[in-house]
């Protein structure tokens, strides 16, 4: 996965969209959150979605939910936590790179 892919998914995981070309602001503070703040969102978001998902098959099991629910609700769960991971992965990748750097 290279890095634009991730970036579109972390973006359309935010509801937002990916900016053509980067523009340099003036005062990134009052743009908005931080990435920590986004990464803290789509982390909480993705447990919110996972409990969900949980709920809806304990709901099932016990012969009160449809089947339906539990499979859309797993597959939300999902996509959430491979958006996650593959942001997480260009981090580390982007970590590595930057300690390999010559000084």
């Amino acid at each position: 996965m290279n890095p634009m892919m991730a970036a579109r998914l972390y973006s359309s995981v935010q509801g937002g969209s990916m900016p053509s070309s980067p523009t340099p602001q003036a005062n990134p503070a009052a743009e908005g959150p931080g990435f920590a703040d986004m990464l803290k969102s789509v982390v909480s978001q993705t447990a919110e979605q996972t409990r969900g998902a949980e709920m809806q098959m304990a709901q099932n099991v016990q012969g009160q939910g449809n089947l339906i629910d539990v499979v859309t609700s797993i597959s939300a769960a999902e996509a959430s936590l491979e958006t996650v991971l593959a942001v997480r992965d260009q981090v580390i990748s982007a970590y590595k790179e930057i300690m390999a750097m010559p000084i």
